[in-house]
C-alpha cells in the first residue's frame, strides 16, 4: 500500500458523524475550538446539543470571541448555566455575560497563550475547521493558527471539521491525519465577511499615520474600519512588508496593487506573515495555497523579540482612552472587560525595539457623537492599562500626532492635550494643574 492509499484510508476510518465524534466527551472535560472564521459548525452543535439534551451536565470552554456559530450553539444563553467559560477575548456577543458573571477574563499578552496552554491547561478536547487533507495526510489550519495549534497539540482528543472552503495555507499550519482522532465534513460556505466603511474622521487620522510609515516598512494593523483607511492610505508606498497578528482585508489589497512585496523585510522575505484571517471569498481565494503567505502560531507571529527582527517595523494599533500620562485603555468600558488585550503591547514593544521601527496608537478624540473625550486627565477607578505609559511611542487622533518617547510628564500632558477635540481642552488644561501635571 503507497502512503497516499495509508493515508486515504485512515482518514476513511476515522470519518464520522458529528454527533458520534463528541458523543463519548466526559462530564467537565475542558474545550479549546477554533474561533473565527474556523469555527467547526457542526461539531459545536453536536456538542451544545448533549448539553442541551441533559446528556451532559458540565462542561468547561476556553476560547476567543465566539462569533458565527459558537454564539448560537455552544455559548448560548440558554446553557450558560452548565458551561464555564474562560475568554482570551471578549466579543461583541459575550459582553453581556461578561457583565452578568457568565464568563472570566483570563489577562494574558497574546504571544503567551500557547505556553498558559500547555503550561496550565488540561486540554481533554480541540477540535478546528480545517483544510481538506493533501496527498501527505496533512491538514493546514486555514484562516486561525493563533493558540488552536497548541491546543491541537495538548489535547488527550482532536477532531477536526474538514470545510473545502476553507483555504489551504503555508507556514507553520500543518496537522497529520495520524494525530486526529475524528474527521467530521461539512462543506458549507465560509461566513460572510463585510468591509467597515470609515468615515472623514478615520480619513484624517489615517493620512497622519500614513506620513510615518516610511517606504520599505514592515506593518501589522488591527481591525475596524480605521486599519482599512490606513491601508488605503500606504497604496502609493513601496516595498512595504507585513508581519500581522490578522490578516485584513486591507493588507491583502495592499499585496494585490504591488505595494506589499516584503521584497525588503528582514524577517523572511518576501513573506507575508500572519496568525489569523478575516475576509471574504476573494480574501481567502488569494491566500490559498499561495507561498507568499505564511501562517504561524501566534507564540511566533507576536512575539515582540520576533517583531523586532523586522527592521522598520511599524505597528498600528487602537484604543478606546488614553489619559495624560500616556496610559492607553484598549479593552475595557465602565468597569467591564469590553474586548481584550490582544497583541496591543506585544506589537508596542515589538515595533519600539525593532530598527527603525515606531508603535502607533490611534483614536478618535471623541466618544458618542463628540459628547464625550476619549482623553482623560487620569483613569478611573476599574479601568485596564492596555499599554503602560513607559511603552506607549506615537499617539494619534484627527487632531495630530504626539510622540511621548523622551517626553517628560509635563511634555507628555501638553502634547496629548494637543490632541483632543478643542471643546475638551480647557478642562483638560485645568484637570493637569490639578494634578500637578504641569
Amino acid at each position: 500500500m503507497s502512503s497516499v492509499e495509508q493515508f486515504t484510508s485512515e482518514y476513511s476510518a476515522k470519518l464520522t458523524d458529528s454527533d458520534d465524534a463528541v458523543a463519548s466527551l466526559p462530564e467537565d472535560s475542558l474545550v479549546i475550538f477554533g474561533t473565527g472564521l474556523s469555527e467547526p459548525q457542526r461539531l459545536l452543535w453536536s456538542l451544545s446539543n448533549r448539553l442541551r439534551d441533559g446528556n451532559l451536565c458540565r462542561l468547561r470552554i476556553f476560547s476567543g470571541p465566539p462569533s458565527y456559530h459558537a454564539a448560537d450553539s455552544l455559548c448560548a444563553p440558554d446553557i450558560a448555566d452548565k458551561v464555564e467559560r474562560v475568554s482570551q477575548f471578549v466579543g461583541p456577543a459575550e459582553r453581556n455575560d461578561i457583565r452578568a458573571g457568565l464568563v472570566s477574563y483570563l489577562p494574558h499578552q497574546f504571544h503567551s497563550i500557547p505556553r498558559l496552554i500547555s503550561e496550565t491547561m488540561e486540554v481533554t478536547l480541540a477540535f478546528t475547521t480545517v483544510s481538506p487533507m493533501d496527498e501527505s495526510g496533512h491538514f493546514t489550519l486555514g484562516t486561525n493558527n493563533d493558540f488552536i495549534s497548541t491546543a491541537l497539540r495538548c489535547a488527550r482528543e482532536v477532531i477536526v471539521e474538514v470545510n473545502e472552503n476553507m483555504p489551504r495555507v503555508h507556514g507553520d499550519a500543518r496537522l497529520h491525519i495520524s494525530d486526529v482522532d475524528a474527521v467530521v465534513e461539512n462543506h458549507i460556505p465560509m461566513p460572510p465577511v463585510e468591509r467597515v466603511a470609515g468615515g472623514p474622521v478615520d480619513e484624517k487620522i489615517a493620512g497622519w499615520i500614513a506620513e510615518l510609515v516610511p517606504e520599505a516598512a514592515t506593518i501589522q494593523v488591527g481591525s475596524g474600519a480605521l486599519p482599512g483607511m490606513v491601508c488605503a492610505a500606504l497604496e502609493g508606498h513601496r516595498d512595504l512588508g507585513i508581519h500581522t497578528e490578522l490578516m485584513v482585508p486591507g493588507l491583502l489589497d495592499l499585496v494585490r496593487s504591488g505595494a506589499a512585496n516584503g521584497s525588503k523585510k528582514t524577517e523572511k522575505p518576501g513573506k507575508h506573515v500572519f496568525t489569523l484571517v478575516v475576509g471574504d471569498a476573494d480574501d481567502l481565494a488569494l491566500i490559498h495555497e499561495n507561498p507568499d503567505f505564511e501562517s504561524h502560531p501566534v507564540s511566533y507571529t507576536n512575539r515582540p523579540s520576533v517583531i523586532a527582527r523586522n527592521d522598520r517595523m511599524i505597528s498600528i494599533n487602537s484604543a478606546l482612552e488614553v489619559d495624560l500620562l500616556g496610559q492607553v485603555n484598549a479593552e475595557s468600558l465602565e468597569g467591564f472587560q469590553f474586548s481584550g488585550a490582544g497583541g496591543q503591547l506585544d506589537f508596542v514593544r515589538g515595533a519600539y525595539d525593532s530598527k527603525g521601527g515606531k508603535s502607533i496608537l490611534a483614536f478618535h478624540s471623541t466618544a458618542k457623537q463628540g459628547t464625550i473625550s476619549r482623553i482623560v486627565p487620569m483613569f478611573r477607578e476599574g479601568t485596564v492599562v492596555t499599554t503602560p505609559r513607559s511603552d506607549t511611542h506615537y499617539v494619534v487622533t484627527e487632531f495630530g500626532v504626539a510622540n511621548l518617547k523622551g517626553k517628560s510628564v509635563k511634555e507628555r500632558a501638553l502634547a496629548i492635550i494637543e490632541l483632543s477635540h478643542p471643546d475638551f481642552r480647557e478642562e483638560l488644561h485645568r484637570a493637569s494643574r490639578e494634578l500637578h501635571l504641569i
